[in-house]
């Protein structure tokens, strides 16, 4: 019999702004899925949040995209969303692009990565949970964890990783994916995840087949033709025993990486590692946030979790953060810490340049 972790989320209403998610709504959630707990639709559940969304984090034993745990998770959502508009909330309900659910939540606004397997003697297993990015803000962790020897040493002194891992890359833009082998394909996946906004990871593979990691790669300006917040991605990764170490597992966000979205979704800045507690991202909207949780999944059953990011040793990349933020910040409007004009299509700027286009002219051939 196989496991299945699903981790569903939604930004569906924050106090003051794009800050923080309500607990009320929280509750709303819980209510609903001890209620899946009871019927058997769910075999175990924890609920948390990174900023203003609130992360389902489900087992269960009816596979991927099963449709009464996608509605559960669905259904948790409207019913917290009614709770938000009475509090009048920011952004209440910003993320559920309908009403009518339709089978699962894919293309339906929540942000969703799941995997399916069968348990090991000792199942170790991550859930990341991001705010104020996008999924391609993952592709340079999921890399450094399954593909770069320098942060993974099992990949030169484990004979259970040195075979190396499989990575399945979508190309958003025009809805195709690939599937590409490391170490042999290395630079070639280098080429495509560089480019964070049109190339993301979506799952990775041990070469045998069997799943080690899964992301959200939903883009919400695609599915909803404008602005209506940023993705805020969540991610599932294996470890121990034929996958990378937790160890090896955490270290990719001891550096900062840049990444796009922040205020407005329309700028970068630097990923801030953090506890649940302090996954409040408040100045300038921001910066972007991560939070890690640990689990052991032991007959479908959650064990923990542990706040991987409530670590002393995580305070340095916390502080190198804040600096960055101050950094790009004082850049104001101008790149590199607004994004590109090819990026910035599905912002607030659109706007502005319709309003200006009827003052442009054409210049003289001088």
């Amino acid at each position: 019999m196989k496991t299945t972790v699903s981790v569903i989320k939604a930004d569906i209403g924050s106090v003051s702004g794009h800050c923080v998610s309500h607990p009320a709504l929280m509750e709303k959630c819980d209510e609903v899925l001890s209620g899946a707990l009871e019927t058997g639709i769910l075999e175990d559940y924890y609920i948390t949040r990174c900023g203003d969304d609130i992360d389902l984090i489900m087992t269960h034993r009816n596979g991927e995209l099963n449709e009464e745990v996608h509605k559960t998770a669905y259904d948790a959502f409207l019913q917290a969303t009614e709770i938000a508009r009475d509090l009048k909330l920011y952004g209440a309900g910003q993320d559920l692009l309908t009403d009518t659910f339709s089978g699962n939540v894919k293309g339906m606004g929540p942000g969703c990565a799941e995997m399916e397997f069968k348990e090991r003697g000792s199942d170790p297993v991550i859930v990341y949970c991001m705010d104020k990015t996008e999924p391609g803000a993952f592709n340079l962790p999921i890399f450094k964890i399954f593909a770069d020897p320098f942060n993974t040493a099992g990949l030169v002194i484990d004979p259970s990783l040195h075979d190396g891992f499989s990575f399945e890359v979508f190309d958003v833009m025009e809805h195709k994916k690939v599937i590409l082998d490391c170490p042999e394909e290395m630079y070639d996946l280098l080429a495509l995840i560089g480019s964070t906004g049109r190339y993301v990871i979506k799952r990775v593979f041990k070469k045998n087949g069997e799943i080690a990691a899964a992301v959200s790669t939903d883009k919400l300006n695609m599915l909803a033709g404008e602005y209506v917040g940023k993705d805020d991605p969540v991610a599932i990764v294996r470890a121990q025993s034929g996958f990378p170490a937790n160890g090896e597992c955490v270290e990719p966000f001891a550096f900062p990486h840049m990444v796009s979205g922040w205020m407005r979704g329309s700028h970068n800045g630097p990923m801030m590692p953090t506890s649940q507690e302090e996954a409040n991202p408040i100045r300038f909207d921001g910066p972007p946030r991560v939070v890690g949780l640990g689990f052991q999944v032991t007959d479908a059953k959650l064990i923990g979790p542990v706040d991987l990011f409530d670590d002393p040793a995580f305070d340095e990349t916390r502080r190198q953060s804040a600096n960055i933020a101050s950094y790009i910040r004082r850049h104001g409007p101008f790149e590199p810490h607004r994004l590109p004009s090819e990026e910035m299509e599905y912002t607030s700027l659109p706007g502005v340049m319709e309003k200006l286009e009827p003052r442009f002219e054409d210049m003289d051939d001088e």
